[in-house]
C-alpha cells in the first residue's frame, strides 16, 4: 500500500531551520558575549595592573627626586668645603710671606731711605717712600734684585718733594715676592766633628 504524506512538510522543514537558526544564533550570541566579557576583563586587568605600575613609578620618582635634591645639596656643600680648603691651603702656604717680606725689607733698606707705605697684592708689592738721593733708590733696587725672596724691581716714578722742611725724593717702586721652596735643601748640612 502506498502512503501519501499530506502534512505540510515544507513548513515543518522551514520551522526546523528557523529553530536551528535561532538556537545557533543564541549560542553564537552567548559565545560572543562570553568572549567579549573575557576580553574586557583581561584588558581591564591589564589596565589596572599598568595603572598600579605607573603609580609605583611615580612614587619612586618622588623618592628619587628627593635623593637627587639631597645629592645636589651634598655636592654644593662639598664644593663649598673644597673652596674653603683651597683658601686655607693658600693662606697656609703664604702665611710666612709677610714675615719674609718684612725681614728682607729690614735687611736691604739702605740708610737715607724711608718707607711711606707698602701694599701687597698677591705676590706683587707696591712700595712708596722717600730717599735722600736717587742713588739711594738705585741701591735699594739692586738690593731687591740680589735678595733671594724679592725680584723684578720696577721704578714707577721719582720726584722731588719737601717733607718737614727737608728736600727729599719721593719714589714709587714695584717688585715681586718670590717663593723659596728649596731654600733649606740648598744649604749643605753641617758636619759633626767627634772627639777621639
Amino acid at each position: 500500500m502506498i502512503r501519501v504524506n499530506l502534512l505540510p512538510h515544507r513548513a515543518e522543514k522551514r520551522r526546523a531551520r528557523q529553530l536551528q537558526f535561532i538556537i545557533l544564533s543564541a549560542i553564537s550570541l552567548a559565545l560572543g558575549i562570553l568572549i567579549v566579557g573575557f576580553v574586557h576583563a583581561w584588558i581591564s586587568g591589564r589596565i589596572s595592573y599598568q595603572e598600579r605600575r605607573n603609580e609605583f613609578l611615580k612614587q619612586e620618582i618622588v623618592v628619587l627626586d628627593k635623593q637627587i635634591a639631597e645629592i645636589k645639596k651634598l655636592r654644593e656643600q662639598t664644593q663649598s668645603l673644597l673652596a674653603r680648603k683651597t683658601v686655607v691651603e693658600n693662606l697656609q702656604s703664604t702665611r710666612s710671606d709677610v714675615v719674609h717680606l718684612m725681614d728682607q725689607m729690614l735687611r736691604i733698606l739702605p740708610d737715607g731711605v724711608y718707607l711711606k707705605s707698602i701694599k701687597q697684592t698677591g705676590n706683587k708689592i707696591s712700595l712708596v717712600g722717600y730717599a735722600q738721593s736717587n742713588a739711594r733708590v738705585s741701591t735699594l733696587m739692586r738690593a731687591i734684585e740680589d735678595s733671594p725672596w724679592l725680584d723684578t724691581p720696577t721704578l714707577l716714578e721719582i720726584h722731588a718733594s719737601s717733607t718737614a722742611g727737608a728736600r727729599l725724593n719721593e719714589f714709587s717702586l714695584n717688585f715681586n715676592l718670590t717663593k723659596q721652596v728649596a731654600v733649606a735643601a740648598a744649604t749643605p748640612p753641617a758636619k759633626l766633628v767627634g772627639k777621639n
